[in-house]
């Protein structure tokens, strides 16, 4: 378990300041900055804007009108003071299905020799665990994802690719994700999902928040392009579950 440091408050810009609690990719530190972020959100501190949490640190904008930044970073440091020993707690676990492989994966086979398995194993090994999204970033509703089993890791292609397609699910180095939305990437496409982790025209865009956990759950191809009907209709629910605790089903 890491130990972790002393909330350090720092300025950035003139609408904005971090909180940091470390320099290190935890899930005790991560818990700190997210703890912080639901501290604030029910203070209702009049004045600021907007918070992102990242792995080790919260942004907090501020609107320099309606909070002076001294008096911001009063009221911050005594809330990250109260927070103790508390985290933020269990979040929610989102079961995202995943086609594995062939046309929906053209990387797997080379995440398995890689790997020095089958790509049964990779698929088991992807999707026992529950990964914890430490916070999004990148691209509209990119997770970044902590906790893959480091059997499975692989290098990012020397060559990126100019377009993934959304919903392509991969694994880059130690860490695996969803692409969102069609863009470049260079990590190796193992799957698709046929949910749409962001759609501006949804209620709620992002279909889930730093804190939560990912669980990949494997479906056939048949089941793939059943679900892609219903998402593309805006009917297919997610199935969202209280409690994550970080281990497999």
């Amino acid at each position: 378990m890491t130990k972790v440091p002393q909330a350090r408050i720092l300025t950035a810009g003139d609408s904005a300041l971090t909180v940091e609690f470390g320099n290190e990719i935890s899930e005790e530190i991560n818990g700190k900055v997210l703890a912080l972020d639901n501290a604030i959100q029910k203070e209702g501190i009049v004045g600021i804007t907007e918070t992102i949490p990242t792995y080790r640190s919260l942004l907090i904008c501020y609107d320099p009108c309606a909070i002076r930044y001294a008096a911001l970073k009063r009221r911050v440091s005594r809330l990250a003071e109260r927070l103790g020993a508390a985290s933020s707690g269990a979040g929610r676990i989102v079961e995202i299905p995943v086609c594995y492989g062939g046309e929906f994966g053209e990387d797997l086979p080379d995440v398995a020799a890689h790997a020095g398995l089958s790509e049964e194993e990779v698929v088991r090994i992807h999707s026992s665990k529950d990964y914890l999204i430490y916070m999004l970033g990148f691209l509209p509703g990119f997770a970044y994802l902590g906790g893959m089993d480091s059997r499975i890791a692989t290098p990012r292609l020397k060559t990126p690719r100019v377009k993934i397609p959304a919903g392509s699910v991969a694994i880059g180095g130690e860490q695996t994700g969803i692409y969102p939305i069609a863009s470049p990437g260079g990590w190796r496409l193992i799957g698709s999902t046929p949910v749409r982790p962001y759609d501006p025209d949804r209620e709620d865009p992002i279909l889930y928040r730093a804190g939560d956990r990912i669980r990949f759950v494997p479906v056939s191809a048949e089941e793939y392009r059943k679900i892609q009907a219903l998402a593309d209709q805006g009917t297919y629910p997610c199935t969202v579950r209280e409690g994550g605790t970080g281990n497999g089903i």
